[in-house]
């Protein structure tokens, strides 16, 4: 079955839903050790939450990149991750979905969240013909998640360099295995309507 050009794909339970972020040591071990992020973790400024482990994987390079060492999975409320997306506006002007760009430029002001669709990746990190979310955060969002809606932290980075290590060895489907599994969101159609663009 083909896959819809923008759709959310995360693991997701009846009351959870895991996100990835990666920060260096100094931020990614303490929030991991106890579950939540330290006070050195800035909740004024704008933060990006991914539910593709690959995507997040692609972007920090496994965990080898400056500043993102520590590949963190988040598990936040539904609750909360719903209501980012019912706040949220496009990063970009979308015809058709916006009345002008004008009208886009007060959304994006006003919306504590933002929403970029960007090309999925397989396990190679190439790009695949279908795009995958990252929701970005500020404000009220950016303290809700850090202060209400997370719920466990864990430190994936040993699972992303094992994962890693079997891409390099070519062993793709030992890596497949490894891979959290990731689902379509359920009720999402709703919820993404107005981010579609």
């Amino acid at each position: 079955m083909e896959e819809p050009q923008r759709s959310i794909r995360a693991v997701h339970g009846e009351s959870t839903v895991t996100v990835y972020q990666a920060y260096s040591p100094e931020i990614g071990l303490p929030a991991a050790r106890e579950g939540r992020f330290p006070a050195a973790w800035k909740r004024d400024r704008m933060t990006w939450i991914k539910p593709s482990f690959l995507w997040m994987m692609y972007r920090c390079g496994w965990g080898s990149k400056d500043g993102q060492e520590t590949v963190l999975a988040v598990e936040i409320t539904r609750e909360g991750f719903e209501w980012a997306l019912r706040h949220a506006c496009l990063s970009h002007y979308a015809r058709g979905l916006h009345e002008n760009r004008a009208a886009w430029r007060q959304e994006l002001k006003r919306a504590p969240t933002r929403v970029q669709w960007d090309p999925e990746r397989d396990l190679r990190l190439r790009p695949l013909p279908y795009r995958s979310l990252q929701l970005g955060l500020s404000g009220e969002a950016a303290r809700r998640y850090a202060d209400e809606w997370t719920v466990t932290i864990r430190d994936v980075t040993p699972l992303a360099h094992e994962v890693h290590a079997l891409v390099s060895g070519g062993d793709l489907d030992s890596a497949a295995r490894l891979l959290p599994r990731e689902s379509s969101y359920t009720g999402q159609d709703e919820l993404i309507a107005h981010l579609r663009g």
